[in-house]
């Protein structure tokens, strides 16, 4: 009996952590009767340190509701240099640098980071993806790099 109500605490306690997301920066609920949340989110770019991104978007804990909206921000929030961009994937499609599950039913965000060469600029693309079914939406935020130490420090990709 005692190591059940152990258990029950354990996984009580664990469960109420597990709500606990330590980038987490915002949160604003939608009403009592809704029970979805406006989770926000920062995220530093782990290559790009320099780059800082807040991510909006619903949560619903309670609910097998299918939270797929969400909006992003970056910006500079320290120093970017031509080391970080030479390390970064450099491909048209770039590469994810942020994933996390969004509902039970196989429904993710992912934040992919793509680099514009010819305009000196990175590129963070947030969007959700449903392995089974359609419901794809996405947004976009920039960081230039005008005014940075990586500013054109690659100029022979310019001209593509």
């Amino acid at each position: 009996m005692l190591n059940s109500i152990r258990t029950a605490l354990l996984l009580s306690f664990t469960f109420v952590l597990s709500g606990c997301d330590r980038s987490e920066v915002g949160d604003v609920s939608l009403g009592i009767f809704t029970l979805k949340d406006i989770k926000i989110n920062n995220l530093t770019d782990p290559i790009v340190t320099g780059v800082t991104c807040h991510v909006a978007s619903i949560e619903a804990d309670l609910s097998l509701a299918d939270p797929s909206d969400s909006s992003i921000s970056c910006r500079q929030t320290g120093e970017i240099t031509p080391e970080m961009i030479a390390q970064i994937d450099k491909s048209s499609s770039g590469e994810v640098v942020f994933q996390k599950s969004k509902s039970i039913f196989f429904k993710s965000m992912k934040i992919r980071r793509i680099f514009d060469a010819k305009n000196q600029t990175l590129m963070y693309l947030s969007y959700s993806t449903k392995e089974t079914s359609g419901s794809f939406k996405h947004s976009l935020s920039t960081v230039p790099l005008w005014g940075t130490q990586a500013y054109n420090a690659f100029p022979e990709k310019q001209n593509k």
